[in-house]
């Protein structure tokens, strides 16, 4: 049987060599539609069905994996950051229509403490979602639900420690990455679509 160690040192060379193609996508709204809505509310559901472990391991095979935050419910530190994002990036919507914004999530999957540490040029915040806008008074669907895709390179070694002591730790970088892809996602703002290559889960 293979000592804890080696199958460590393994899981972390496997984790090293092999380089996988991410991406932040979604379909973007009508700009001309989503500019007549203004957001009442934000709410995000994370299905029980998601599994989590606090687990610190190169490849943790969970839907929701978060290190960031002390140790604590992880689906309502999960919620609370989506929530957070998704309020950030739509607070310049100011229409007439009053909508309800709808999230559930399907991945919250943050680098681990020993990825961060021990190595270089690897890892990545996945986060993935299905989001869809209601109207608040009515309840009628105003859009189709959307699947998104948040995917960016985390930060790791001293560029982590760096990026911490000017206060952007890993929670202010995914609210700050939700919130990009939300404003844009309603039809403003830069757009942060695209693929880019590197070795994660």
């Amino acid at each position: 049987m293979m000592k804890p160690a080696l199958l460590a040192l393994g899981l972390a060379l496997g984790l090293a060599g092999c380089a996988t193609t991410w991406e932040t996508a979604y379909e973007q709204l009508d700009p001309a539609q989503a500019a007549g809505w203004r957001v009442a509310a934000v709410e995000v559901a994370v299905p029980e069905t998601l599994t989590t472990s606090d687990k610190n391991s190169y490849l943790p095979d969970f839907d929701i994996v978060w290190h960031g935050e002390p140790a604590g419910d992880r689906r309502a530190q999960a919620t609370a950051i989506l929530k957070e994002g998704i309020e950030k990036g739509s607070a310049g919507q100011r229409g007439r229509t009053p909508v309800r914004i709808v999230a559930t999530l399907s991945q919250f999957h943050a680098i681990t403490p020993v990825v961060r540490e021990r190595l270089q040029n690897s890892g990545v915040h996945n986060i993935h979602y299905t989001v869809q806008v209601f109207d608040a008074r009515s309840g009628a669907a105003l859009s189709e639900p959307q699947p998104i895709k948040a995917e960016f390179p985390a930060l790791v070694g001293r560029a982590a420690d760096a990026a911490e002591a000017r206060g952007l730790t890993q929670r202010v970088q995914i609210v700050d990455q939700i919130a990009a892809v939300t404003q844009n996602w309603l039809g403003r703002g830069t757009d942060p679509r695209g693929s880019f290559q590197r070795r994660g889960r």
